[in-house]
């Protein structure tokens, strides 16, 4: 029997679906940061070189946080200094304050992101600190980082429900929204921490925010799949108007701060239905799949996406491909 080939999705074009959507790899960092076993620093900088080169337009490398927060990304500046950066690829960096910026900033980043929260519990949680005063702290960090010339991007996390409070109103997100578009941030993720928001939620949120004045051209996606729902979330954002869509290669990663969040959604899932509906993500998703084959051996377990599943059974068996799916 001759070997399965590496098929690429046929693409079916929807007049409801906008134009090129930017995908923002976080693989490198959220994917990696929850991690029990320290990965070697030329393993991630040779990761987000393999993801770069396979068409990805924006690698999110690391995280200048202190190192006893995450251990996982205590080698930001080494990882930095191997990465081999490819013109017109962005290399964000999260950074929690402004010690953190100016790590950042010695490191040659140039475009970072700062991490607030919709919910009171998690802010002080993850940040150690209430939402106001976490967004307060904020302030000069995006002010140096913009008199730096850095692009600034702002997580805000618990968006759609929180493990403590329950359900997030959508007045808070808006508040803590417009609170870091006033400061100077570029634009937002809005992250469904724990994996629970529904397609008809995220439209609301996204409905609420348009109507406030803030320009979907702003907002990115960020969702987790703990109830299986990412991958649908991520499309009703896309049809509504949202260009840039938060995953991570292989599905890799979760958030040390809230035990119920579990893995991000994967990029190959999302490159193959982008695909499907004509729609332009500049990604090869052959080589997308091929590094997130290697980066589960060197993880030492399979890949949760079933894109990649499927598609490393013809890669292993020596299949033909179809060519890139973009």
């Amino acid at each position: 029997m001759a070997p399965a080939a590496v098929r690429g999705p046929v693409a079916r074009p929807r007049t409801t679906m906008p134009g090129p959507v930017r995908i923002w790899e976080v693989g490198p960092r959220d994917g990696l940061q929850n991690e029990a076993a320290i990965v070697p620093a030329d393993v991630k900088a040779a990761m987000v070189d393999r993801l770069a080169a396979a068409g990805l337009p924006v690698v999110e490398v690391t995280s200048f946080v202190h190192p006893s927060r995450v251990p996982q990304l205590a080698d930001a500046e080494e990882v930095m200094a191997r990465v081999r950066r490819r013109p017109g690829v962005r290399y964000p960096v999260l950074v929690p304050n402004r010690a953190g910026l100016e790590r950042a900033l010695a490191s040659g980043a140039t475009d970072v992101c700062v991490f607030a929260s919709a919910t009171e519990t998690f802010a002080r949680r993850n940040l150690n600190r209430s939402r106001d005063e976490a967004l307060a702290a904020f302030e000069p960090v995006v002010a140096g980082a913009k008199a730096a010339g850095a692009g600034v991007r702002a997580y805000v996390s618990m968006c759609f429900g929180d493990p403590w409070e329950g359900d997030v109103a959508p007045g808070d997100v808006l508040s803590v929204a417009e609170r870091l578009l006033a400061m100077g941030c570029d634009e937002l993720s809005l992250g469904d921490t724990i994996g629970v928001a529904t397609t008809g939620q995220v439209v609301g949120l996204l409905d609420d925010l348009e109507r406030a004045g803030v320009g979907l051209e702003r907002v990115g996606v960020h969702f987790h799949d703990t109830y299986g729902q990412a991958l649908a979330n991520s499309l009703a954002a896309v049809e509504r108007g949202v260009t840039t869509v938060d995953a991570s290669a292989g599905g890799i990663g979760g958030c040390p701060f809230a035990e119920s969040a579990t893995g991000n959604l994967a990029t190959e899932d999302l490159c193959w239905a982008l695909a499907g509906l004509g729609i332009e993500t500049g990604v090869d998703l052959v080589e997308l799949v091929a590094t997130s084959v290697w980066m589960a051996s060197v993880l030492g377990r399979p890949s949760p996406s079933k894109v990649v599943q499927a598609m490393a059974r013809g890669l292993q068996s020596g299949g033909a491909g179809q060519g890139e799916a973009r």
